[in-house]
């Protein structure tokens, strides 16, 4: 259990990681938020082929795994979208709608049990999203993409869920990767920046930190039950704000923290239900 837990808090690290070299394309080297996105699913692409198991190009074949890989393609573009200008921190807690988002798909379309208590505690997150995101006050309007990220990841969540069954981890994760890469490929080739080694670098740090943050949690949730690791993924909000601090100066404001601590609190506390 100790190995599982290290890795998975090793890999809730690199992925804000992976987003942080994403933001220093968008906002610093002048990327295209689209750019950023496809290079990141065609490297990932490149880096999981020589682990595919057998059987992972027939899934290709399926509508199902296409439309799950669109909601993938949505979220990771919408969130390049939104590091242009707004913190990693801030960011990271707006996109966090999405397990809320994903636990109501869950109950409309897989039914899945409802319960009040584990309710009440999707409505304090969300009502921490909302002190994050700050609605009609003025706030960057760019964290609407942050936003839009994560209902595109719940809804991506709960079809995994849904079709978890068709195939092994590693060639879901390769169909989502190929499938992205390719649903992008114009707008990744129309949008190439100037080439130069600080662009070369960061890209290639935005996917394979990336990717190697998703291929750690598989790895973790294949040594541990879901449940008991699950609660470490909200230290993703935390690595974001020391991130935003350590590269970027920037630290959340008194309400974001409020909705920080909510959205950790109430996502923990539904961990611990059974």
């Amino acid at each position: 259990m100790q190995r599982a837990v290290l890795i998975m808090l090793v890999a809730m690290s690199l992925i804000p990681v992976g987003d942080s070299a994403g933001k220093i394309l968008t906002s610093g080297l002048g990327a295209q938020p689209v750019f950023v996105a496809w290079s990141r699913f065609a490297l990932g692409t490149v880096l999981v082929l020589p682990f595919l198991p057998k059987g992972s190009f027939a899934l290709l074949g399926n509508w199902r795994i296409w439309l799950r890989a669109s909601m993938l393609c949505g979220g990771i573009t919408c969130i390049q979208f939104a590091l242009r200008t707004v913190d990693i921190a801030t960011v990271f807690a707006a996109f966090f709608i999405g397990p809320m988002f994903s636990y109501v798909l869950a109950t409309l379309f897989l039914r899945e049990q409802v319960t009040v208590v584990r309710t009440a505690l999707i409505l304090l997150g969300f009502g921490g999203v909302l002190l994050v995101v700050r609605p009609g006050t003025g706030g960057d309007a760019d964290v609407l993409w942050a936003v839009a990220a994560g209902l595109f990841y719940g809804a991506f969540l709960t079809m995994s869920r849904w079709l978890a069954h068709l195939g092994k981890p590693l060639a879901l994760t390769f169909t989502q990767l190929a499938i992205s890469m390719v649903l992008l490929l114009p707008f990744g080739l129309t949008n190439l920046p100037e080439a130069s080694l600080p662009m070369a670098s960061m890209t290639l740090a935005s996917a394979l930190f990336s990717m190697l943050g998703n291929l750690l949690l598989l790895y973790a949730y294949g040594l541990a039950p879901a449940t008991r690791l699950a609660p470490l993924v909200y230290f993703q909000l935390i690595a974001a704000v020391l991130l935003g601090w350590a590269l970027f100066n920037t630290l959340p404001d008194a309400l974001t923290w409020a909705g920080l601590v909510l959205i950790i609190g109430a996502g923990l506390a539904s961990t611990r239900l059974r």
